[in-house]
């Protein structure tokens, strides 16, 4: 994972009007039927922010908000398009993923059978140990909770990472 974040990466970001990437599409269809989108596979801030902005609507607002939560609450995020979907870590490992589909985003936490309280999503295909929620609006994201679920999470070691002594 990359470790630090450049200007330009920041500059780049959801809602500073820099169109998507060729190749990232701005309507996702495989995104919007269900399964992930088809965007490539990338470390960094970019390939995130340029999958976030070719999300359609409601989902890219929805999404935006993740992210600006993400990185107000969490120091040293890293990020990475992965399977489909936007992925979030500090340190080593990866904590949740956060992706469109054709009526919601799915925030989903890594091991979120351990947070308290347990998200009440179980997503089908993602690990037995998967927790999260599914944001049809903007309105729907509780940031408090939100916010505290992930630092909550980042603080175990997450998927890739090296399990802490």
């Amino acid at each position: 994972m990359a470790s630090d974040v450049s200007e330009n990466d920041e500059a780049a970001g959801p809602g500073t009007g820099a169109p998507p990437r060729a190749g990232t599409g701005t309507t996702l269809p495989e995104a919007m039927t269900g399964r992930a989108s088809p965007a490539k596979a990338a470390a960094g801030d970019k390939p995130v922010f340029a999958y976030i902005a070719g999300l359609p609507q409601p989902q890219r607002g929805i999404a935006e908000a993740v992210d600006a939560l993400a990185a107000e609450t969490l120091p040293h995020l890293q990020r990475s398009v992965k399977w489909g979907m936007a992925y979030y870590g500090v340190g080593d490992g990866w904590c949740f993923s956060c992706g469109g589909f054709a009526s919601h985003v799915k925030l989903m936490f890594i091991n979120g059978a351990t947070l308290d309280p347990v998200p009440p999503v179980t997503p089908v295909g993602m690990g037995r140990a998967t927790r999260g929620v599914e944001l049809a609006s903007v309105d729907d994201l509780d940031a408090a909770q939100v916010a505290d679920w992930m630092r909550q999470i980042a603080s175990v070691p997450g998927v890739g990472g090296k399990k802490k002594r």
